[in-house]
């Protein structure tokens, strides 16, 4: 991945968790410049967790890798979620779990939405 593409996906997860905050689900973020610095902490945790439980889930039991793997990709987004809001100042989980479930959810789907309309 190039710089110019890291660029775009950083400032589309910055998008998308800004529009993600203005929904009633408990994200919480202050400011659009908070929506930035968490969209760069989401993706370095995101870089650094999700190959190492993806890794000890496969060496646990690789026979049901296939089966529960979409499942555990998306919970390890919701740790990660969680964890961002726990390190920025202004980016807040109101309803604790349940808001980085529904963030986790709702990030995959804007993201979604905003690499599809842009061809990424």
């Amino acid at each position: 991945m190039d710089i110019t593409t890291l660029l775009i996906v950083w400032l589309i997860t910055a998008v998308s968790l800004w529009l993600i905050s203005k929904l009633p689900i408990g994200v919480e973020i202050d400011t659009p410049g908070n929506a930035i610095m968490s969209a760069a902490v989401l993706g370095i945790i995101t870089a650094l967790i999700k190959p190492l439980l993806k890794v000890s889930f496969v060496i646990q039991d690789p026979a049901t890798f296939d089966f529960l793997s979409a499942i555990f990709t998306f919970m390890i987004g919701v740790v990660c979620f969680a964890i961002a809001a726990w390190l920025v100042d202004g980016f807040r989980l109101r309803f604790g779990i349940w808001s980085a479930v529904l963030g986790a959810f709702g990030l995959t789907i804007v993201n979604s939405i905003l690499y599809k309309l842009l061809g990424i």
